[in-house]
């Protein structure tokens, strides 16, 4: 059985709070999920799993400053990690934009 990938982007988001930064990443993050065929002509679904971090920082928005494809045997655990990521940055103390 082939690992289950996930493509991790750092991306500059501009905006003027938290909630609307946290918005902004999602949708872009839903924007590029597609399907391809692979190789070996298998379906491949890059599909958008949350937002994981926000660091306030002003630059041009949209900007990816970092990209990563991780593999794992038991891809439910790294969905369950970007949730509470999620949450979790959602609960905490908002930083000022």
């Amino acid at each position: 059985m082939q690992r289950q990938q996930f493509d991790e982007h750092l991306r500059l988001i501009e905006a003027e709070n938290f909630e609307d930064a946290f918005f902004i990443a999602r949708m872009l993050g839903i924007s590029f999920e597609e399907t391809v065929i692979n190789e070996e002509h298998g379906l491949v679904q890059w599909e958008f799993v949350n937002v994981a971090e926000l660091r306030p920082f002003k630059m041009k928005s949209g900007v990816e400053l970092h990209s990563e494809v991780r593999e794992m045997e038991e891809g439910s655990h790294y969905i369950n990690y970007i949730h509470n990521q999620a949450a979790c940055m959602q609960m905490d103390a908002r930083p000022v934009f």
